[in-house]
């Protein structure tokens, strides 16, 4: 029964069904889960980090500059690990470095929720369904410039959320997104006691058509995609040979558009359940291009309420040889649009080809995280040349 409530809260997650906060909710949230130990354990910051094998889900146009030739990352997330121990995010990443200017990567996402016994009676043999979505993505990154690049990348995406109806159809809602992104790396300077390097980046992401759980096509029942804006910078402290301190700061804004306030929009006086569903039709019918662009004028309160809109974090990460890593980071996100406050703490070893991650998250927010308390870890293989960095 837990199981079946946990999936429930998932699937009505999707619905738009607004309240008097205006929290934006999307379809397929699981995109937007950090999978990989080290942006995690830094406050969900991968913007502007040097580029690793994780890149693909941060921004892809780090690849250029990649140290190794060929990169495979593999992680493992447990979700909600205080109600279910069957719920996880599972990541498989590649990435090989053509040559010095360019690069291409791929990486498959799978967020399983378990399995769950459906019965119209107790004594009824159940049925297991297993609900799961998944995403398939590919990118190409080319340096524009010795210290730029940018990519795109193509993503498919498929949830299979819909418990079966009368007649045992529980087909899968699918769509595909784009993603355009940039990086900046500076050569390294010399100060009067340390060198440095600067870093900088942006993507928008998970731009695409509106995904529909129903049989009707139409926009009003479909849910828009977490098509986001993250820009980041960041600064290398490099001390020496062995010590290196890098800071790092990111935001990040949901390109969908702003939940409506409900009024009175019929005229007749009252404010009920036919002002909510023209209001919510009226929300459904916005278009997925269109709204990304709404999305930075149109919150109800003005300016003050885009800005609350903006989610923020900082991390740090200290390396020593490129070999022992420890990593802190704090997110933020306003009480009014969903609440998460958390710190992020973490550790990293490499030796030769193998490097280990892993990530703890504690909630700094009176409302609780589905990844409080719980561990994340990633491995990683670089095989092939080193490319210099300059």
């Amino acid at each position: 029964m837990k199981k079946i409530t946990v999936i429930l809260i998932c699937i009505l997650a999707y619905n738009n069904t607004f309240a008097q906060d205006r929290v934006i909710t999307t379809a397929v949230p699981f995109l937007l889960i950090a999978a990989d130990a080290r942006s995690a354990s830094m406050g969900d910051i991968g913007i502007a980090t040097s580029a690793d094998a994780f890149s693909q889900q941060w921004n892809p146009a780090k690849y250029a500059f990649a140290i190794d030739k060929v990169g495979v990352g593999v992680s493992y997330t447990p979700y909600l690990t205080d109600l279910v121990n069957d719920i996880s995010l599972g990541q498989l990443n590649y990435y090989n470095r053509i040559n010095e200017r360019s690069a291409f990567a791929g990486s498959l996402r799978y967020f399983g929720l378990g399995d769950i016994e459906l019965r119209e009676n107790f004594d009824d043999v159940p049925i297991i369904v297993s609900p799961n979505e998944l995403a398939l993505d590919v990118s190409y990154s080319q340096q524009l410039s010795p210290s730029f690049s940018m990519a795109v990348a193509a993503r498919y995406i498929r949830s299979q959320l819909r418990i079966p109806d009368a007649s045992g159809d529980a087909s899968a809602a699918s769509t595909f997104a784009v993603d355009v992104a940039g990086y900046f790396q500076s050569e390294e300077v010399a100060f009067d006691d340390f060198n440095g390097r600067w870093r900088a980046g942006f993507n928008f992401q998970n731009m695409g058509p509106k995904m529909n759980y129903n049989d009707d096509v139409s926009d009003l029942t479909s849910n828009f995609l977490p098509a986001n804006m993250k820009l980041g910078g960041g600064f290398d402290f490099i001390f020496d040979e062995y010590n290196k301190i890098t800071l790092n700061a990111e935001i990040n804004k949901l390109m969908v558009p702003t939940p409506q306030e409900v009024t009175d929009v019929n005229g007749d006086g009252v404010i009920d359940g036919l002002d909510q569903t023209i209001v919510n039709d009226e929300y459904n019918s916005i278009g997925w291009v269109s709204g990304m662009f709404q999305s930075f004028t149109d919150a109800p309160d003005g300016f003050s309420e885009e800005l609350k809109e903006f989610t923020w974090a900082l991390g740090t990460e200290y390396s020593y040889q490129d070999a022992f890593l420890f990593r802190l980071g704090y997110f933020h996100e306003s009480p009014e649009k969903g609440a998460r406050q958390f710190f992020s703490f973490g550790a990293g070893f490499k030796y030769n080809v193998v490097k280990i991650d892993v990530s703890y998250l504690m909630s700094a927010s009176n409302v609780k995280n589905p990844l409080e308390n719980t561990l994340r870890f990633t491995l990683t293989f670089n095989f092939g040349d080193k490319y210099d960095e300059y």
